[in-house]
């Protein structure tokens, strides 16, 4: 049924077309989707990048058209947690880190911040990572003003060229799995399971023995072979299943 671009800062895509409806994730800035339905105020979409699929407001995107010069491949992304893009009548709009910046001109709007693009090493997805920290945890969320776990690792692997599925069952079926938590290395990621041993929770390593995960918020833990030990409480919150090789 066509195309969109998300044109605002942050909207929520919900599981159905109800403001009630539980936030499953969100589009950032410049994300692109193909609609898939609509229906009263309401409009289904399936996100471009990771084959997502839920309920967006109508009003809160702008639909392509199919003579429009769309860049899918090769994005750039804004690479501060927060930048601003200026609309045709030269208002500023707040934006948050990794929103795709590629097709600003099909909004006639203006960026003139920091960006990146391509595939980027181990040492920039960590230094990604760690722009992230403190962020309060949010289920569905995907920017630094609330995030969950599997929105975190995938905005950082986007930011930095990299495609991950939208939730940490998904992200586990990627890469190559390690054998020993001794073959990591920093920006792999470790996955962690419930005792139906379901994938529930995911994290990026970090130098010695550390990773960087949002539970709570965005923080620093450290990793062994038992899974995730949180010093403020004394124990292991969560149990190591995995560890998966992206780059």
């Amino acid at each position: 049924m066509g195309l969109g671009i998300c044109n605002l800062s942050i909207v929520p895509v919900r599981i159905s077309d109800s403001d009630k409806s539980e936030m499953i994730t969100q589009l950032v800035y410049g994300d692109l989707f193909t609609i898939v339905e609509e229906k009263d105020k309401w409009t289904k979409i399936k996100c471009e990048f990771d084959n997502y699929e839920g309920w967006i407001d109508s009003k809160q995107y702008k639909r392509l058209d199919e003579s429009d010069n769309i860049i899918i491949d090769n994005p750039i992304y804004s690479s501060d947690l927060v930048e601003f893009i200026e609309n045709e009548k030269k208002e500023l709009i707040t934006i948050s880190i990794g929103s795709n910046i590629s097709n600003i001109n099909l909004l006639n709007h203006k960026y003139d911040g920091k960006s990146m693009s391509g595939k980027q090493n181990r040492d920039s997805i960590v230094n990604t990572a760690l722009l992230f920290l403190h962020s309060p945890y949010l289920w569905g969320g995907k920017t630094p003003f609330g995030i969950d776990c599997s929105g975190f690792t995938q905005m950082v692997y986007k930011i930095n060229g990299y495609k991950l599925l939208r939730d940490a069952k998904d992200q586990a079926t990627q890469g190559e799995t390690l054998s020993f938590i001794e073959e990591s290395q920093p920006g792999d990621l470790a996955f962690f399971h419930n005792k139906e041993d379901v994938i529930v929770h995911v994290g990026i390593i970090l130098m010695d023995n550390h990773i960087i995960h949002a539970s709570g918020k965005v923080r620093i833990d450290r990793l062994d072979q038992t899974g995730i030990y949180n010093n403020e409480k004394n124990t292991h919150t969560h149990y190591l299943r995995y560890i998966k090789k992206i780059i």
